[in-house]
């Protein structure tokens, strides 16, 4: 959802300590790069990448991951997509359900998307009004059955206690703090073989990530083409 600038500008100028502080604990660049993998891993040189900006329980996120999936699935290994989670601060729980998914990732890679989808899906229920009398720890908790609703009962006090590790703390941290550094400020944002797509915010459907990509792959083909061309 895009309300954005003016929020994390006022973040930042009203805790500006804070914020330096914050940076100064943590190990910046992280030891391995920010986000995750879809399929679980990354196309060769050749494969276009995407990256997606994407709150959990932001509406425009949910709304945009499905003609998204719809193309990775269409074009295979020829594209690749990483997810970097951005935590909109007026979103009152998507910092909750970003950590969760970090949670989920460092127990099993393969649980972290079917999760996203499973957020995107019943994002209502950890929206601002939905939760707004509950307590931090009441959301948690929630948060905590419905994860392990989704990648079995058997996690339950594993996710429990990752909401008290540092370390998934910190990822979360990271991953906002990424977005920033990309100048990404609101959900969902695309990048495309690193730059941005415009109109940040929207989604885009189907046909229009066709008409993105589908230049791009007949671009690569054509330098093979004039590659081989010049062996010859």
């Amino acid at each position: 959802m895009f309300h954005k600038l003016d929020v994390l500008v006022t973040s930042v100028i009203f805790f500006p300590s804070i914020f330096v502080l914050q940076v100064s604990t943590q190990s910046l660049p992280p030891a391995t790069y920010d986000g995750f993998a879809y399929r679980g891993y990354l196309g060769g040189p050749d494969s276009i990448l995407i990256e997606a900006f994407y709150d959990p329980v932001c509406p425009d996120s949910r709304d945009s991951w499905h003609p998204l999936k719809e193309v990775l699935q269409y074009y295979g290994s020829h594209v690749s997509l990483v997810v970097h989670l951005l935590p909109l601060p007026y979103h009152d729980n998507a910092f909750a359900a970003s950590r969760a998914l970090h949670i989920v990732n460092g127990l099993n890679s393969s649980y972290t998307f079917p999760l996203l989808e499973h957020f995107f899906s019943d994002q209502a229920r950890f929206y601002n009004d939905h939760t707004r009398n509950l307590s931090r720890y009441s959301v948690v908790k929630e948060i905590v059955d419905f994860v392990s609703a989704t990648v079995g009962n058997s996690y339950y006090s594993v996710i429990e206690s990752g909401f008290t590790d540092r370390r998934t703390d910190l990822k979360t941290r990271i991953s906002f703090k990424y977005s920033a550094s990309r100048g990404v400020f609101g959900t969902p944002t695309f990048l495309v073989n690193g730059f941005v797509l415009p109109d940040s915010g929207s989604m885009i459907d189907y046909n229009g990530w066709r008409k993105i990509i589908d230049p791009l792959i007949s671009a690569k083909g054509s330098q093979r083409d004039d590659g081989m061309h010049f062996m010859l």
